[in-house]
């Protein structure tokens, strides 16, 4: 199989077997998504949907978030990892989100950058997930999945997986696509002890062919 019909063949699969599939941040506009994703690294959505509800009473907007202290905001974030850096990253974003962008989410990558918190993976979700854009995000379970099933080859950082990726899956899919990868290494391709023997992607996957390669030999 090379990586054409590899690729065919884990698009036909997730699109058959996975139709729908979503961010499991919870959010309610563009900017409390934003909010949600920088909360988000390093930390479980679970977590950061546990945080956001009392958050975003007291912060409803880029305004009132500008306006806090990092200690303030850190009171609400402090059980999420790496809470000081992350409020001085969310009272960062929000006061250039209210000066220069008027309080409007932007919708271009470089835009997105020039916020503190925000960096390419982070942007790369807004722009998949709020405006649609054929954007991948590369977070550890993409880069995981993508390296297991053979998508990503030889691919030594989240850029290079990125490049490859949106190179040979169909633009429309993108988005989507992001979600499937994502969600598929949270619930299946397990970091430590993936699901392969459940894994409906297995006579696809690289990384399930060299199990069984190695399981053969062990029996010889």
């Amino acid at each position: 199989m090379n990586k054409k019909e590899r690729f065919k063949a884990i698009v036909d699969w997730f699109e058959k077997n996975v139709p729908i599939a979503e961010t499991e941040l919870r959010y309610s506009n563009a900017y409390e998504l934003l909010v949600a994703v920088i909360l988000s690294a390093q930390c479980t959505d679970k977590r950061v949907n546990q945080i956001t509800p009392a958050f975003f009473n007291r912060f409803p907007d880029e305004l009132s978030l500008s306006a806090a202290s990092p200690d303030e905001v850190f009171e609400f974030i402090r059980t999420c990892s790496y809470p000081n850096n992350k409020a001085k990253h969310l009272v960062g974003m929000a006061t250039v989100l209210h000066h220069q962008f008027k309080g409007e989410v932007p919708s271009t990558l470089d835009d997105l950058q020039k916020m503190p918190g925000v960096g390419r993976k982070t942007a790369n979700v807004i722009l998949s997930v709020v405006f649609n854009k054929p954007a991948m995000a590369v977070d550890t379970h993409v880069f995981r999945v993508s390296a297991r099933l053979g998508l990503s080859t030889d691919s030594k950082t989240p850029l290079e997986t990125e490049k490859q990726l949106i190179k040979h899956i169909p633009q429309l899919k993108l988005p989507i696509a992001h979600h499937w990868l994502i969600l598929h290494g949270r619930y299946v391709c397990i970091a430590r002890s993936p699901k392969c023997e459940a894994c409906g992607l297995k006579n696809f996957c690289k990384f399930y062919a060299q199990i069984e390669k190695n399981q053969s030999k062990g029996k010889l």
